[in-house]
Order: C-alpha cells, then sequence, then structure tokens
C-alpha cells in the first residue's frame, strides 16, 4: 500500500492514526508528516469535519466527497475498518482527479 498513488491513513476508533502509506505522509508533511503516527485525528480537523469524524469512530458509517484547491480535484472516502466483524477504526482514502475526468452514466 505504501505505493499506491493516493493517501491512505488509517486511524482506529480512538482516533489515533495507527499507518499512512508514503503519499499520506507527504500530502501531510507540512502537518507532521511520519510525526502524525500516533496522534490524533480529531486534533487535525476544523468544524464541521471533527463533528463528522467523531460520529464516524463511534459508529460504522461512511463518508464520500470531492474538494477542490488551487484547481486540483480530489475524492476523499472514508470507511469502516473491520476486521473479523468487529469496527476498529476509519480508512480514508484520498487521491486526485483528473481535470478531464469522464462520467460515465450506465443502465
Amino acid at each position: 500500500m505504501d505505493e499506491f498513488g493516493g493517501a491512505i491513513t488509517v486511524c482506529n476508533t480512538d482516533g489515533i492514526i495507527v499507518y499512512m502509506n508514503d503519499f499520506s505522509i507527504r500530502q501531510f508533511e507540512k502537518y507532521g508528516g511520519d510525526n502524525l503516527l500516533g496522534t490524533n485525528l480529531l486534533e487535525c480537523h476544523p468544524e464541521p469535519s471533527k463533528t463528522k469524524l467523531r460520529e464516524m469512530l463511534e459508529k460504522p458509517i461512511e463518508n464520500t466527497y470531492t474538494t477542490e484547491k488551487n484547481g486540483l480535484k480530489k475524492v476523499v472516502t472514508q470507511k469502516p475498518w473491520m476486521e473479523n466483524g468487529k469496527f476498529c477504526g476509519v480508512v480514508e482514502l484520498s487521491f486526485e482527479l483528473p481535470s478531464d475526468i469522464e462520467n460515465q452514466i450506465r443502465t
């Protein structure tokens, strides 16, 4: 997963960051990079993101959205981390969208 072309960040149900792939470490370098491992993800988010994340740490729900900053579009998806039927935390995938992305509608 370290060479995946997007950020993978994983936190446990307490919000503690337990895994960051290389892309995630680079993406969050200005906030501490790999020094973020072991810190609380809730401290990295402003409202209303903090409230949404807190809700996601309490029960296994999903959240997906797109962002745009300085012309760069990204998709972010946050999914429950489950092991043997037990809710363990949240996995966040974040990756860039091509500016000319095609939307295919299928029936």
